[in-house]
């Protein structure tokens, strides 16, 4: 039977505050849905059949909501286990109702499909008050805010068991002593109390509670209350994320914490979004620079296995005092994804579902065909021969289309007293607006949840499962990319030749026709991924329970590739196929005990101890080509029918295995919820280190001052909300490390003959082996101070973080007269973050009809290169690949350098000095010791045409001196609109992109920027040199999401909330960056490039539903 329990009777127990509030949670989101039953006629009109004989009332109710659509709700005093006979046909609702009310002497109140069944006998309020012996009966109403009724708010005499709850109409009548103090409470709402004077009505308008609304906060190894908490941690739930076409959950999160920097792949296809927690802290990439993901307790898994609709909330651990727990991984801080469970009472089935379609939002402004020739003609050049054949090619439009996408996700959740379960099934389909390219993927998930051993032991399995399937295209350099071919192929140029072929130019060199890259080249790649996890929960004694969990994962890639015969970027091979697949696997078991017990009333003593082994598995695997194929239509499905056998290959791939144990523990005390104390410590050992380091030991101490539980801060009557934190912590950061970078390694190294003259691939050394290679590790020390005024209706948190991060790990130069191999990967660096964080959320407006919620928050940070040398292991400075720029006649220049004392991020590049006399660009020459420019005799600084490494210099950095996110949501009745706004300020890009679309020696061969013609002189080959001519102000801010939303509320019979709205995403940018997005990654070891191999970033325009039956 879907029943709901009210026990706000049951004061007599010991635990009665306690259960009283569980008993409100369960009730709240069930009655809370009788207000919007609107549509009861049809079940009004039901006839029913009760026939029995010395059955109980639950007996009959079940019977009842089998046969009609009514949910009955009682209090704790209706027995439904008391016996009567009943012989009923054919009648209505009321007969029931009236039958069964009089024999178990109950009353009832109803509406719609809703029906409360109650011990008391609840009256209309009369017009005088009476008094029977010494009682005096006082009748009233709770509503809240708004004036809506409440229905089953609890009304209690205070000291005493004798209580009620209120109806259909949020009504109650109650007998009480004179002068007793009545309490009014309701989940997500202030408790209100009145004593009993002369009155006999009663109004109570209870007004939000907003910190009880998000009481809930997920830890590490468990929950506590949000006015309990002591660290840096930022809960958003699923009504507060980001509303739009998402394909993962990261970009759910973009603009919504403070210090997390979000930055979405313009190819939503590829599922990438980079994620930096409080500025980057490692020299390694990947990973390595990502949060810790833990989802549903499972430590380590791939958010590809979430559907955004099953989220429930997602908590972000921002500093060290919450993340130590999690030690070794937890040093770019931890996200906790609670996906959504099912509650007991009626099955519930939900709908939601989107449709839309997304156009490039900007696209390269390249001169057209005849505005080219007009330049040529200005100029007295020609274009290339066989390049002008007398078209106007649009090879932006050539290459780019209207995408659409649809997603669907359906749900299944409901139990009873004993189990619970959830299902749900996702299905996205999404074509890109690059030709060619899609994504499709499905996301299955069931959870059942069970109590037995008279609710002592609970056990839960989980199971996800996902597939992703996709087709894109390539971004390579030197030429072979449609993403750059299309800017810089010539407009003047045809897409096929007369005879249906494509046109090429092969007496250009890195120049390739953008479609048929596209159409004679397959790249599909699949991914399979499951999640299976079981846990039991024992509750030993009252507040002692213990906790296990095994968890099982698995993904397996697979990425296959096709060039066929007529790709010129493959020419000679006639075919040419890869084929690579991947397994990973990665098994966990986590097993703890957790205690809490409050003493005398105010000492809570909380603590915890737990043990964690986990291995994994990666790249189990294999990749192979073959070239030479008969016919293009066998693709990669059969590299056996290849026949260049001399020149296939297979890839190197490398079986990884990691192997770790953990210890931790927590411990919580409180002091009557004013001084809060934390402590934890977590110790770990993994295989991945040195010999000699291959444990390491986690720390971290918080306290917390409720001031606004002190007197004299009551007194003021200024604050509702006022706790003072200060937190230390150390984590560290092993994500994404080669397990082998610790060894000695060999690696082929050419070919040799042996004995026999067979020719053998010769081994050599390729890494030595470094036996006290640690663990980089991260201390921070946190204050944080969380506010609230007007009753809460603006709340928020600021905050000063100091991040210092040691023993970064990175290769250095050794002696080979010492070592086997030329470098050795060593603990070195040193980098710091310090920052300020403000949050602040407020309601500006609240009346009957209208709301306004407001949510900004602001993050400035500022990141130091400490040391990248010491005594043993030195170098003057870093370079990475990621930041190399591949424009033609630039091979192998990187435009940032990591050096001690400047942030990651810092661009180290020529600096432009104008031009010569011939018209030529000019840079600034340099000192090659000290690094200052060069002076001439007549105090003019000295300039060159050539520029050599020693003329680079420091001429800006990425990082950002400021990021916000500011979220805005109108209501009106059962209208909503909501408007998403992101920014970034105070950061410089290299605008790689206008470099190489300016190349003035490439005239009369590719095409170039309109703009080329007022800025650029053609006589200039130094045009496209990177210098600080490129780099630009990336401020900017952004409309991220315009979403408009109508509720229906309850419609008809079977639908119990509709939903409806229309989204915009990405709908405007305010900037003075001249790219064509300034939305560029700040995350890695080279942010801030603007490179051209990207895909274009989309307007996006979504009609979705949402359906609750």
């Amino acid at each position: 039977m879907n029943k709901i329990p009210l026990s706000g009777f049951c004061l007599a127990l010991k635990s009665r505050h306690k259960h009283l509030f569980r008993i409100m949670r369960i009730t709240y989101m069930f009655l809370f849905a009788a207000i919007f039953c609107l549509h009861a006629e049809n079940a009004i009109s039901q006839k029913i059949t009760l026939q029995g004989d010395n059955l109980s009332l639950k007996d009959y109710l079940n019977t009842i909501e089998k046969q009609t659509e009514y949910l009955f709700i009682y209090d704790a005093g209706v027995n439904v286990n008391k016996k009567i006979s009943v012989n009923l046909v054919g009648k209505s609702i009321k007969e029931v109702l009236d039958n069964l009310s009089t024999q178990l002497g109950l009353s009832y109140s109803q509406k719609g499909t809703y029906v409360v069944l109650s011990s008391y006998k609840v009256k209309e309020v009369p017009a005088v008050a009476e008094v029977t012996q010494q009682k005096k009966k006082i009748t009233g109403i709770v509503t809240d805010y708004l004036g809506e009724p409440i229905i089953g708010a609890n009304v209690i005499e205070k000291g005493t068991t004798n209580g009620i709850i209120t109806d259909i109409n949020g009504k109650f009548a109650l007998e009480v002593a004179p002068g007793a103090i009545v309490q009014v409470s309701y989940l997500g709402y202030n408790t209100q109390e009145v004593k009993v004077g002369n009155q006999s009505t009663l109004t109570f308008k209870l007004t939000e509670d907003m910190q009880t609304l998000n009481e809930i906060v997920v830890v590490g190894y468990g929950t506590m209350r949000r006015k309990d908490v002591v660290s840096s941690i930022t809960t958003i739930s699923s009504e507060d994320l980001n509303v739009g076409v998402y394909t993962t959950p990261g970009e759910l999160l973009q603009g919504k914490v403070p210090g997390l920097v979000v930055t979405q792949d313009a190819n939503p296809n590829a599922q990438n979004v980079h994620l930096t927690l409080r500025g980057a802290s490692t020299f390694r990439s990947g990973a390595a620079q990502e949060p810790y993901y833990i989802v549903d307790g499972v430590p380590g898994v791939d958010l590809s296995l979430v559907s955004p609709d099953d989220i429930e909330n997602i908590d972000v651990l921002r500093d060290a005092s919450a993340t130590a727990i999690y030690g070794s991984k937890a040093a770019n801080g931890v996200i906790i994804v609670t996906t959504k469970k099912g509650k007991e009472g009626r099955t519930n089935v939900t709908y939601s579902g989107y449709v839309a379609a997304s156009t490039v939002a900007k696209k390269y402004d390249v001169m057209d065909a005849d505005e080219y020739r007009a330049w040529m003609k200005e100029n007295n050049m020609n274009i290339a021969g066989g390049q002008d054949l007398g078209v106007n090619t649009n090879w932006q439009d050539e290459v780019e289309r209207t995408g659409f996408s649809h997603n669907h996700a359906l749900s299944v959740s409901g139990g009873n007293e004993k189990t619970t379960f959830q299902t749900s099934f996702n299905y996205m389909k999404n074509s890109g607006v690059i030709m060619d390219t899609d994504l499709e993927r499905f996301i299955g998930r069931s959870f059942v949840q069970t109590k037995t051993l008279k609710d002592h032991l609970i056990l839960s399995l989980n199971l996800n499962a996902s597939l992703t399937q996709r087709n894109d295209i390539k971004a390579e350099f030197d030429g072979k990319s449609a993403y750059d071919a299309m800017a810089y192929y010539m407009p003047t140029s045809p897409v096929r030749n007369e005879d249906g072929s494509w046109f090429e130019n092969l007496a250009i060199d890195q120049y390739y026709n953008p479609v048929s890259m596209i159409k004679e080249q397959t790249n599909f790649y699949k991914t399979k991924r499951i999640l299976a996890t079981g846990t039991a929960q024992l509750n030993i004694i009252d507040g002692l329970d213990y906790h296990a969990s095994l968890s099982y994962q698995n993904s397996n890639n697979s990425y296959n590739r096709y060039a066929s015969s007529k790709y010129i970027g493959n020419r000679g091979d006639n075919g040419y196929a890869l084929r690579q697949n991947m397994e990973d696997t990665r098994k966990v078991f986590e097993t703890y005990l957790n205690f809490n017990r409050t003493f005398r009333d105010v000492h809570t003593v909380g603590a915890m101890v737990g043990y964690s082994w986990e291995e994994s598995n990666d790249n189990d695997g294999f990749q192979a080509m073959a070239r030479g194929f008969y016919d293009d239509q066998l693709s990669y499905h059969n590299l056996g029918m290849s026949n260049y056998n001399e020149r296939n290959d297979y890839g190197n791939q490398l079986l990884s295995t990691l192997r770790m144990i953990s210890y931790y523990g927590r411990f919580n005390y409180s002091y009557a919820g004013k001084y809060l104390l934390q402590a934890s410590v977590r110790r770990d050992g993994s295989s991945a280190f040195g010999k000699n380091n291959r444990w390491a030991t986690f720390p971290s101490g918080s306290v917390a001052w409720r001031l606004s539980e002190e007197d004299f801060i009551k007194n003021l009557n200024i604050f509702d909300d006022l706790k003072f934190r200060v937190g230390y912590g150390v984590s560290g950061n092993s994500l994404g490390f080669d397990v082998f970078s610790a060894l000695q390694l060999y690696g082929t190294n050419g070919w040799t003959t042996d004995s026999s003259g067979k020719q053998i691939q010769a081994l050599a050394p390729a890494r030595n082996a470094n036996p006290d290679l640690k663990w980089e590790k991260t201390s921070m020390f946190n204050v944080g101070v969380d506010f609230g005024f007007f009753k809460n209706r603006l709340n928020g948190t600021i905050e000063y973080y100091s991040k210092d991060t040691k023993d970064l790990i990175a290769d250095y130069n050794v002696s080979t007269a010492k070592y086997l191999y030329g470098t050795m990967t060593a603990n070195v660096g040193e980098i710091t973050n310090k920052g300020v964080e403000l949050t602040v959320n407020a309601v500006p407006v609240q009346t009957k009809d209208w709301r306004w919620n407001t949510t900004l928050n602001l993050s400035h940070n500022k990141n130091n290169v400490k040391r990248i040398s010491n005594d043993e292991f030195s170098r003057d400075f870093i370079e990475f690949d990621d930041s190399e720029m591949h424009l033609r006649g630039q091979s192998g220049y990187r435009a940032q350098r990591i050096i001690e004392g400047k942030p990651i991020g810092t661009f180290f590049i020529y600096e432009w000095a104008g031009y010569n006399d011939e018209g030529r660009s000019v840079f600034y020459a340099h000192d090659g010791k000290t690094g200052e420019r060069l002076v001439n005799a007549d105090g003019s600084y000295e300039t060159t045409a050539s520029p050599q490494e020693k003329d680079r210099a420091v001429v800006g950095n990425a990082q950002p001196d400021l990021t916000v996110g500011w979220n805005n949501t109108v209501s009106f009745k059962k209208w909503s609109l909501t408007t998403f706004f992101t920014g970034v300020f105070g950061n410089d890009i290299l605008n790689a992109s206008k470099a190489s679309l300016s190349n003035m020696s490439e005239v009369g061969s590719r095409n170039f920027l309109s703009s080329v013609r007022s800025t650029e002189k053609v006589t200039d080959g130094n045009s496209a040199i990177i210098s600080n001519r490129y780099i630009e102000n990336g401020s900017y801010i952004r409309l991220q999401s315009l979403s408009l939303g109508y509720d229906f509320g309850n419609v008809g019979s079977w639908v119990n909330d509709l939903r409806l709205t229309v989204t915009a995403n990405n709908v405007f940018t305010i900037t003075g960056y001249d790219g064509i997005d300034p939305e560029v990654s700040l995350s890695g070891r080279a942010p801030g490039i603007d490179n051209r191999m990207t895909y274009p970033r989309t307007r996006t325009f979504m009609f979705g539903v949402n359906i609750n039956f």
